[in-house]
């Protein structure tokens, strides 16, 4: 599968998760914000801000590309190194992800809920 495959496939799978995990119990009033569509359409915001990122930096987008077929406790300690190493990306990534975290937070959708992430 081609990088760019595989990263938007991670993109769906996550937003996925995280709609099931805001799902709740059948029935049961949203959280004003928390809707389906609002769940897609703050990660639909985080991985477009996520996809310009990466080809507006080539180092990182490749860094993050030489990860493929690692396993995911070498690919972790990699992107952890990496990020130690590198903080200005590191914080410009955290930003970038930062509305999914205060989506997550503000509606009650459970850690569990997203595809574990190294950032």
């Amino acid at each position: 599968m081609k990088p760019a495959s595989r990263f938007l496939g991670a993109i769906v799978l996550s937003t996925g998760a995280v709609l099931l995990g805001a799902a709740g119990p059948a029935g049961a009033d949203p959280i004003p914000g928390c809707t389906a569509g609002d769940v897609t359409a703050v990660m639909t915001g985080v991985s477009a801000g996520m996809t310009t990122y990466l080809f507006t930096h080539p180092d990182v987008n490749d860094f993050l590309t030489s990860l493929q077929g690692l396993s995911k406790s070498d690919a972790k300690q990699k992107t952890k190194d990496y990020l130690a190493a590198n903080p200005q990306v590191r914080d410009e990534l955290t930003a970038i992800r930062q509305p999914g975290v205060d989506l997550r937070n503000r509606c009650n959708i459970p850690l569990k809920a997203e595809i574990a992430s190294v950032i």
